[in-house]
């Protein structure tokens, strides 16, 4: 192997290991997000009522998940079924 041709692939190898990545996104820390949202709401920090409400945003962001993974596989299936329609 010349050397142009392994200097290339040197080059083309962490273009290509992106292709590999599987599996959920990075995750993104909503902790800070949450902890305002509730304490907008006039709610103190270890309170039952606090931590039913960071409970509450954590049910919301999974049925968001779920939804649209529900809407993503549905398109897919779609695609799949409907190969004439673009």
């Amino acid at each position: 192997m010349n050397s142009r041709g392994f200097i290339a692939l040197l080059l083309a190898a962490p273009l290509l290991t992106c292709c590999l990545e599987r599996g959920q996104p990075t995750l993104v820390d909503t902790s800070a997000d949450d902890d305002a949202h509730c304490r907008a709401n006039n709610v103190k920090a270890g309170s039952p009522e606090y931590v039913a409400c960071r409970k509450d945003r954590d049910v919301g962001r999974a049925a968001f998940d779920a939804r649209s993974d529900r809407r993503q596989r549905d398109l897919g299936e779609y695609m799949l079924n409907h190969p004439d329609h673009p």
